[in-house]
């Protein structure tokens, strides 16, 4: 791997690594707000609105990264009106949450707000995210004559089998346009911004505050259930089924590989759903919305690019 690349990498895992949502806790115990079952952040960067939020916040003070008499309300929310100054809260993290709210505000809905701006994201992330997927379905293409040469070397290790093996490998990659490295590459470009949105969700108390379809925006989904609520089965539902066919893209171009490297794929792929719908029974409903509305972007969006792949070729 080239310098660069690493240098590239390794800055982006610090930025991931400075700044994130930090849980409210007192003496180890995690702060829930009862009546929606929403966790709180120590590190929130506006003033929440509703009063039962704004005494729980109070009664914590001395508990949060900023104290509530620094803050400033979400209305009144900018970049600059905040002390957290780390580079990754700078250029990412308090940027998002004042669109969010800016928008959120102008239509007098959060919820709306959450998914247009995570679905614009998704829509300047176009380009890089279809080569991504090109560089997969073309991946795919090349398994047959990967494994011919899987198959050619197996049980040699010498020098001048692997030093084959190498250049017939690099020979198919350069046949297909396959770029492993620029692979990694382009996963590690989307991923700030990715993060960098759920965390200013999760940072602007504004935004649970709201309601969408009948659902309040702080209430998670095993709190609503537990409330008779049963409308927010829907959102388990959708989750799960958005994320089992975005997945389900990545696992298709696994075929051509050797059957039980095929089969610790699946037992992942099942091993993932089963993860994601318990997480999901814990999810804000705004966070939840974010995820099946981007989601359900990228799964057209593979299906698109894949269908105009199959044209090309």
């Amino acid at each position: 791997m080239k310098k660069r690349t690493k240098v590239f990498i390794l800055l982006i895992t610090l930025l991931l690594l400075t700044g994130c949502t930090k849980t409210l806790k007192v003496k180890d115990k995690i702060i829930k707000y009862e009546k929606t079952g929403q966790t709180l952040t120590s590190n929130i960067l506006c003033k929440p609105e509703e009063d039962e939020l704004i005494e729980l916040y109070t009664k914590y003070d001395k508990h949060l990264q900023v104290k509530m008499a620094d803050l400033p309300t979400c209305k009144k929310f900018t970049p600059n009106k905040i002390k957290y100054k780390s580079l990754w809260e700078s250029i990412f993290v308090k940027p998002l949450g004042y669109l969010i709210l800016k928008f959120g505000y102008l239509i007098n809905n959060m919820a709306i707000s959450v998914m247009v701006i995570g679905l614009l994201i998704r829509i300047v992330l176009i380009p890089i995210q279809n080569k991504s997927i090109k560089q997969s379905e073309n991946m795919k293409k090349a398994q047959p004559e990967l494994m011919k040469i899987e198959k050619k070397y197996a049980g040699r290790d010498d020098n001048e089998a692997l030093m084959g093996k190498s250049q017939e490998t690099m020979m198919i990659y350069k046949k297909y346009g396959i770029n492993p490295v620029s692979g990694c590459l382009l996963a590690f470009i989307q991923l700030p911004l990715f993060f960098a949105f759920l965390e200013a969700i999760n940072r602007v108390p504004a935004i649970f505050e709201g309601n969408f379809l009948g659902m309040n925006l702080a209430m998670t989904p095993s709190t609503g259930i537990a409330q008779k609520k049963y409308i927010y089965i829907i959102l388990v539902v959708l989750i799960i089924l958005t994320t089992y066919l975005s997945f389900k893209k990545s696992m298709s171009s696994q075929a051509g590989q050797p059957p039980e490297m095929q089969q610790q794929m699946k037992m992942m792929f099942v091993f993932m759903i089963v993860m994601i719908a318990f997480a999901s029974l814990s999810l804000p409903t705004a966070i939840a919305l974010y995820w099946i509305v981007t989601n359900g972007f990228a799964v057209v969006q593979n299906v698109i690019v894949g269908k105009n792949i199959g044209k090309k070729d």
